[in-house]
């Protein structure tokens, strides 16, 4: 019998590939998230988001689409601009949310990783619905994926292993589905901007954006 991953040895319900959602499954643990940002971005994809509102409704979707943000001498990441108020969360340590406003109408989430002081994070770009949401609700993009699962600045900062947020190990991607590329809407970092630091899942449905001719996928 299969288990989820290198994080746990547990088998999944019944033996079924993909593992399907169920409540008593596990977060994953901060030593998942205290790697290199762009390990962890890869590693995210086929991962469950959960989210629990006030109601105890939960709503869950499978990430397909991530972006990594490696550190300060990143010139796309919000932390090249230093330790403030706003990107402290993002220097440890890792498995805390980074949730951030932007457009004066739209939340992107993040995850916090690496080291404490590095100030990395991925940000969650995509998910196809898995549980709790309609059927026409888009998760194509990072304000879309907050608006469906009801992510906002409540959940800046918040650990990533609660009742109310947390992540699982869900469906692995075979590294034949994966596609590797620039960042969206970071022209502003200059040559930062052409790093291959986006992944997706080449095959969803559901990515904020179909892949351009110059991607490359990943061997």
């Amino acid at each position: 019998m299969r288990g989820f991953g290198w994080w746990t040895d547990a088998p999944f319900a019944g033996d079924v590939w993909p593992p399907r959602y169920t409540h008593t499954m596990t977060p994953l643990p901060p030593s998942f998230y205290a790697r290199p940002a762009l390990v962890v971005a890869r590693e995210l994809l086929g991962t469950l988001l959960v989210v629990r509102d006030a109601h105890g409704v939960r709503r869950v979707g499978r990430i397909v689409e991530t972006e990594a943000y490696i550190g300060e001498h990143d010139l796309a990441c919000h932390a090249a601009k230093g330790l403030t108020a706003r990107t402290e969360v993002m220097f440890g340590p890792a498995g805390r949310a980074y949730v951030y406003f932007i457009y004066g109408m739209h939340c992107c989430f993040n995850v916090v990783t690496d080291e404490p002081g590095v100030g990395a994070a991925v940000l969650i770009r995509a998910l196809e619905p898995v549980e709790g949401l309609e059927a026409e609700v888009r998760t194509d993009g990072p304000g879309r994926l907050c608006k469906a699962l009801g992510l906002n600045l409540t959940h800046n900062r918040m650990e990533l292993g609660t009742d109310a947020l947390h992540l699982l190990a869900g469906e692995a991607v075979a590294e034949a589905r994966v596609e590797q590329g620039p960042r969206i809407g970071v022209d502003y970092a200059g040559e930062w901007a052409q790093k291959p630091f986006r992944f997706w899942v080449g095959d969803s449905q559901h990515v904020s954006r179909r892949p351009a001719p110059r991607a490359r996928k990943r061997p």
